[in-house]
């Protein structure tokens, strides 16, 4: 008995160390579900069709697009939260749905309820116009608005275009007014067809129209011009000193997901952004792919950490609220 007993014991560890591994190996074993929090034909669409394509055959598995609009992207990443924390459920996420959307009564907590998978890019926010604005820079812009104060229909497609019009409004002592929208891609529509005035939007969305001179740039919102799109200048460079929007894309899945499910994911993202095809859609999309060290789990961490510590104070102090 003292013989067979080790004997028992050894296999029953191999047992459980193979199905162990097993359970390692095993995801993804089926569909992931990549829950984009906004209508087709915006930047955070086109980005996760560009990184679900290249993710696909690296993890051997389909990627879906899932758009789900509504609440300033608040509905689709509150789905997130409340999923299973498995990996087959995951949304790119951004400043407006994993910062700026404290400005809505949340069922979730953007701080605490997520795993964060990697940072993907670093996006340009631009002002934009339509093509008969009466200006063709951010000054000529101010100058105009001065003159016809509480003219200027400036969109209101999310949280990030909230607080950025707020902040234009106090940084030029001018007012515009508000007009609300689902998502970037209905606001260009409109913005081309001459219905709005302005847009914040990333850069992905609005090269196309700038380069086909079919809407105005403005102003790049970020501190100092991208690579990805050197020519157009900066708040500052135009007279308006500190009017600045982040944008950033990332994965995101539920709070509580695995390890390995984690590296899975991350190492596709990671194997996907090095692409060469993949950097180059990204320069025509006027977007910066982050650091390899923001690409990391710990990264996007850090950076989703500092983003909440910067834009929460200002965001509460400015009493902003959703139309």
């Amino acid at each position: 008995m003292r013989r067979v007993l080790p004997a028992v014991v050894a296999a029953a560890l191999l047992a459980f160390g193979i199905v162990a591994e097993a359970h390692a190996q095993a995801f993804p074993s089926k569909t992931i579900t990549l829950i984009v929090p906004f209508p087709p034909g915006g930047s955070t669409d086109t980005v996760a069709r560009i990184m679900a394509e290249k993710m696909q055959p690296i993890l051997g598995q389909p990627v879906i697009i899932e758009n789900v609009g509504g609440a300033g992207g608040t509905t689709a990443v509150g789905r997130v939260a409340r999923a299973a924390p498995d990996g087959y459920t995951i949304d790119i996420g951004q400043w407006d749905t994993h910062v700026g959307s404290i400005i809505y009564k949340l069922n979730h907590d953007p701080a605490t309820d997520f795993t964060p998978i990697g940072l993907i890019s670093i996006n340009p926010q631009l002002l934009i116009g339509k093509k008969t604005l009466p200006a063709d820079d951010l000054k000529g812009l101010v100058a105009w608005m001065k003159a016809n104060p509480g003219k200027a229909l400036y969109v209101n497609q999310n949280a990030a275009a909230r607080v950025s019009g707020i902040l234009l409004e106090k940084a030029t002592d001018t007012k515009v007014q508000f007009v609300p929208y689902r998502g970037a891609g209905p606001a260009m529509t409109d913005l081309l067809a001459g219905q709005v005035d302005l847009l914040m939007v990333q850069a992905a969305v609005a090269l196309p129209q700038i380069q086909a001179g079919t809407v105005k740039a403005v102003a790049n919102l970020s501190p100092k011009r991208s690579p990805a799109i050197p020519d157009i200048a900066t708040s500052d460079e135009n007279g308006v000193s500190g009017l600045h929007m982040s944008g950033w894309f990332g994965f995101f899945g539920p709070k509580g997901m695995p390890a390995d499910v984690i590296a899975k994911l991350n190492g596709a993202m990671v194997q996907a952004l090095a692409d060469p095809a993949t950097k180059a859609r990204f320069v025509q999309l006027g977007l910066d792919v982050a650091s390899r060290e923001q690409q990391t789990p710990e990264g996007l961490a850090a950076y989703h950490k500092a983003e909440i510590d910067k834009w929460w104070p200002i965001i509460k102090a400015a009493g902003i609220t959703p139309d």
